[in-house]
């Protein structure tokens, strides 16, 4: 899928955005578009008007074919909506399908990072704060815009929610979004 896209012309011809939903409808068709009446009235009928890009990636991100090539539809509505292709686009409630204008952002790959869901490994409950059994502590750490990992400091077992205090707080200092680690 890393296609470029048509152009913003050509998606706004082929297809309806409704910023309120984040939905995607295709639009009706001419019948110059088609090689005769009967497949003309066909694609109308099946197609027209109803939700285009309803099938998921099993990373939960919604996608659709145009001319037989698949894209991300928060990438089709980004470039329909603001006429760019940004190497990145953060769903800033880190809800995949949610399409919404209001959801999508033009991000680097630093700044994705910086919102991003608990991984589902984490077993101390919160991003940053693991338990290391060598040294029978609590290490909280965070990563730099550089992507180096700084260590915040090492607790005792009893000071896990101390490691992590050090870390929330570090994500403000740090830049991070407030939904970062969610579960």
């Amino acid at each position: 899928m890393a296609k470029s896209l048509p152009s913003q012309e050509v998606l706004l011809q082929l297809l309806r955005y409704e910023p309120e939903t984040g939905k995607l409808l295709w639009k009706a068709r001419p019948i110059s578009e088609f090689p005769n009446e009967r497949t003309f009235k066909s694609w109308n009928t099946r197609c027209a008007n109803k939700e285009a890009f309803t099938a998921t990636t099993e990373g939960g991100y919604m996608i659709g074919a145009i001319n037989n090539n698949l894209f991300y539809a928060h990438r089709v509505i980004f470039k329909m909506v603001h006429g760019t292709e940004p190497p990145q686009i953060d769903h800033i409630n880190g809800q995949r399908p949610d399409n919404r204008e209001v959801n999508l952002r033009e991000a680097t790959d630093a700044v994705n990072r910086r919102n991003a869901a608990r991984f589902k490994n984490n077993t101390s409950g919160c991003t940053g704060v693991s338990w290391t059994e060598r040294d029978q502590r609590w290490v909280a750490k965070i990563q730099n815009l550089d992507g180096e990992n700084v260590i915040l400091g090492n607790f005792r077992e009893s000071e896990k929610e101390k490691a992590m205090q050090v870390r929330k707080s570090a994500e403000q200092d740090f830049g991070y979004h407030p939904n970062h680690g969610r579960g």
